[in-house]
């Protein structure tokens, strides 16, 4: 197996491992890579990035010690030294050039150059995953005709096992997250420092872009036309072969190993998305339910156990006024100083030990009012007043007369078939669900969710139970 060392120059992390210069050093590979940022391509003129490093040398007063530089404080010769550097056989951060035209000195970022900029770019400010984005993309790659018409295994299999696996690794990191904010709340030493950092914790990016993931794109969402689509592709033979040729061709494989490497990519992207993504999202949820409960508990402890030393310096107040009323101490004390000793003076009753009396229901006196007959009015308006009271809109019968009205003749009516915009609706049409048997009905579940009123419901079937006579 090819060892990494066999493919970077040897040299090519030196620079990093220096404690002297490793922060210019990093400083001055960003500052090269951000000059890049807004041209066509990876190669300037060597003036520009000389002229940018010893702006950077200069704005932050950096003492460059260096055999090749005579004057510390000639920047221009310093960046030209850390180009050469750079450059070097054994560390080829950068590579020198010439113009084909104007013969001019062009400087070039390497491959590895690139990929070490980016990385340390990454761990300095990181970014932030868009879970939703992978399973979009899996979606869309199942549900696309031309994908699998055109270019199956390059846009169609790989594109669903590169988005799997990429929110795998984003979950688990994740997931690694949650586990270090617990860490790092545990070794909170004061109420003050938890109270002041509780809002961070509790809104963390962490749990929202979780609550993201659970309640807008939720993988049960699109997993039934997922798992149509895959077991699709395992009976079509013909669309294996194409994948399989295509495998062979594009990662340079026989034609038998590119039907494994086929078969291993279907296997893993079900396997995750099917069994390992339900395992990830259930470790997380009990993560962030062991860290609320965390979060409550430690705050619950530091505050009981500043209240408990309160309460000793109460209690070491009382045996000192205590031991100063039955001693002789005030006799020979002044009477000038007499007050310093009035230590009861100060305490105090907490309105916690008080005890409030109970409030009996006063007794009254027995009034007499004369009786006065309704009218006809009176009773009419007192009938109409109970009946809108006793109006049930989510009846039984109200419930067969609206399953009727959405059948229309029909034998079996789709959840998508049912009125959910509002949330009048969807209590409606989850009413009738619930009287659906009783009203000569059959309720099937189908694979999938439907989002209503940010509320998710399993997709179902109506179907008539029985032929009813007329």
């Amino acid at each position: 197996m090819l060892n990494l060392f066999d493919v970077i120059p040897r040299g090519f992390f030196n620079n990093l491992s220096s404690q002297a210069r490793n922060r210019i050093w990093s400083d001055c590979l960003m500052i090269i890579y951000e000059e890049y940022d807004r041209e066509v391509s990876y190669r300037l003129p060597r003036s520009r990035i000389q002229n940018t490093l010893a702006r950077y040398l200069l704005e932050n007063q950096v003492d460059w010690q260096d055999p090749e530089v005579d004057d510390p404080k000639n920047y221009m010769t310093i960046a030209g030294s850390i180009i050469r550097n750079l450059c070097s056989p054994d560390v080829r951060w950068l590579e020198e050039d010439s113009d084909e035209n104007t013969f001019e000195k062009q400087i070039v970022m390497t491959e590895q150059g690139i990929m070490l900029a980016e990385f340390l770019l990454q761990l300095r400010q990181p970014e932030k995953d868009e879970y939703a984005s992978y399973i979009l993309g899996i979606y869309h790659i199942v549900t696309s005709q031309t994908i699998w018409e055109t270019a199956p295994y390059e846009d169609g299999l790989r594109g669903i096992y590169r988005n799997a696996k990429a929110l795998s690794k984003s979950l688990k990191k994740l997931s690694t997250f949650i586990r270090k904010i617990i860490e790092r709340m545990a070794s909170e030493e004061s109420l003050k420092s938890l109270t002041d950092n509780i809002v961070e914790y509790c809104d963390g990016s962490f749990i929202r872009e979780y609550s993201r993931l659970t309640r807008g794109q939720n993988i049960h969402l699109y997993r039934g036309d997922i798992r149509r689509k895959l077991e699709e592709i395992r009976d079509d033979l013909e669309l294996e072969e194409r994948m399989a040729r295509s495998c062979a061709e594009i990662d340079h494989l026989s034609l038998e190993h590119a039907h494994l490497r086929i078969q291993e990519m279907m296997d893993s992207a079900q396997r995750f998305l099917f069994d390992d993504y339900d395992r990830i999202m259930a470790d997380i949820r009990h993560k962030i339910y062991l860290y609320m409960q965390l979060a409550l508990g430690r705050a619950r402890f530091l505050q009981q156990r500043e209240s408990s030393a309160r309460s000793q310096v109460q209690q070491a107040l009382r045996q000192l006024v205590s031991s100063v009323d039955e001693s002789s101490i005030r006799e020979e004390i002044p009477e000038d100083m007499q007050h310093l000793f009035n230590l009861h003076m100060y305490e105090y009753i907490d309105t916690r030990s008080i005890r409030f009396p109970r409030r009996f229901q006063m007794i009254r006196e027995t009034e007499a009012v004369d009786v006065q007959e309704m009218t006809e009015e009176d009773l009419v308006r007192e009938r109409q007043m109970q009946q809108r009271e006793a109006h049930n809109p989510f009846s039984k019968q109200k419930m067969k007369l609206f399953l009727d009205l959405q059948m229309q003749g029909k034998d079996v009516l789709h959840t998508e078939d049912l009125p959910l915009s509002s949330q009048q609706d969807l209590l409606t049409s989850l009413s009738s669900v619930a009287y659906a048997q009783e009203n000569g009905y059959a309720i099937v579940p189908e694979e999938g969710y439907v989002e209503a009123d940010r509320i998710l419901l399993r997709r179902f079937e109506v179907r008539r139970a029985t032929k009813r006579s007329t």
